[in-house]
């Protein structure tokens, strides 16, 4: 029994060094710790833990027995000293085996922990690098922007002043062709006044000829 509490108080001892320095061993013990703690590896742990206390009871119950005979005989026997030493050291063993335990179950836990809030930490790092990136992106998108929208302004308003080049334009157009048109207007009607006097000096023409025929006409006869 005692033999078999030193091999596990060593045990415990070694696991509990290995999970304190950051070792290639270190990554090891903790998936073996993690494989105990699944299945039924905590209820036999429990188990265990439940039976050492049980002797652990059972050893200071004898260790206290022992200590009332001294009350009632003086002093201790050979034998009882013996025996009173080995429970002694079985309820030491036990104890500081079952204070390692613990040990052992809280470092795998706040391991445990630390490496959940190093994942953490760095996911939060990464993306705040990410969105810093993007800040940065975005801010030069703007500035690409705002650099179209002002050459875009600069196209309007050159557009504008095409315009209103092209408007004044259309408007002097307009003017010469109403200038045109009432010009037309007033060739027209001198063109009709022109054929009116052509047509009437055609019939004067006509008429004296026809008096001149009959002039002759009389002269004849």
């Amino acid at each position: 029994m005692i033999q078999l509490l030193f091999t596990l108080l060593a045990a415990e001892a070694a696991l509990v060094l290995v999970l304190l320095f950051r070792t290639p061993l270190r990554r090891l013990a903790l998936l073996a710790v993690d494989r105990a703690k699944r299945g039924r590896g905590p209820v036999m742990v429990r188990t265990v833990a439940a039976t050492m206390f049980v002797v652990l009871g059972s050893s200071g119950y004898s260790i206290a027995k022992i200590r009332r005979r001294v009350g009632d005989l003086g002093q201790l026997t050979p034998t009882d000293q013996v025996l009173a030493s080995r429970h002694l050291l079985e309820a030491s063993l036990m104890g500081y085996s079952l204070f390692l335990g613990l040990i052992i179950d809280r470092l795998h836990h706040y391991i445990r922990e630390l490496r959940t809030m190093k994942k953490n930490t760095e996911a939060i790092t990464k993306q705040s690098r990410v969105l810093e990136e993007a800040k940065l992106g975005s801010i030069e998108e703007i500035q690409q922007y705002q650099k179209e929208i002002s050459s875009l302004n600069e196209q309007v308003q050159e557009l504008k002043r095409l315009s209103e080049t092209k408007s004044e334009e259309i408007k002097t157009a307009e003017a010469n062709a109403l200038a045109l048109q009432k010009q037309s207007k007033g060739l027209l009607i001198e063109y009709e006044r022109l054929i009116a006097e052509n047509e009437e000096l055609r019939n004067q023409l006509q008429s004296v000829d026809l008096r001149l025929s009959h002039s002759d006409s009389k002269k004849n006869t």
